[in-house]
């Protein structure tokens, strides 16, 4: 299955789940028990919540599928020649050898979306995913213009 259809089938049960549990937030509510108001206002809450880290995280998959194809389409985006292992996982010792080489790039040109895109794959293939986050965040801020 495909990220994106993951993404599709995980977004359709969060809807299931959520609207569930906001069912049950109203039921609650209509008790008018203080204390079950109180539980129903906060059952609420959290489909609410969930629903805004769900359309963020489809957000930050849409804009990071764009930008890789307009990278893609200009001849910009990074080859996938690293060696791999038995399991298919990137070699670590290769991923961070490769990784020095778009850290300097970032670092001289650090106005360039292009570059941090290159280097959260970098940082993706040695396997820190919270610093690949951040640098296509950066990369999605710096082609947006912002």
């Amino acid at each position: 299955m495909t990220a994106k259809r993951s993404a599709v089938v995980l977004a359709v049960v969060f809807v299931a789940y959520a609207v569930l549990l906001g069912w049950r937030g109203v039921l609650l509510i209509g008790t008018g028990d203080p204390v079950a108001v109180g539980l129903g206002i906060a059952v609420l809450v959290i489909p609410v919540v969930g629903a805004y880290l769900v359309w963020r995280e489809i957000q930050f998959g849409r804009q990071t599928e764009a930008l890789a194809r307009e990278l893609g389409e200009s001849g910009g985006l990074p080859v996938d020649d690293l060696p791999r292992r038995p399991s298919g996982r990137i070699d670590r010792a290769a991923a961070d050898a490769a990784f020095t080489k778009y850290k300097e790039e970032a670092e001289a040109a650090p106005d360039d979306w292009r570059v941090w895109f290159r280097l959260s794959t970098a940082y993706d293939a040695a396997g820190d995913r919270k610093r690949a986050r951040a640098s296509m965040r950066t990369a999605i801020a710096q082609h947006a213009g912002r």
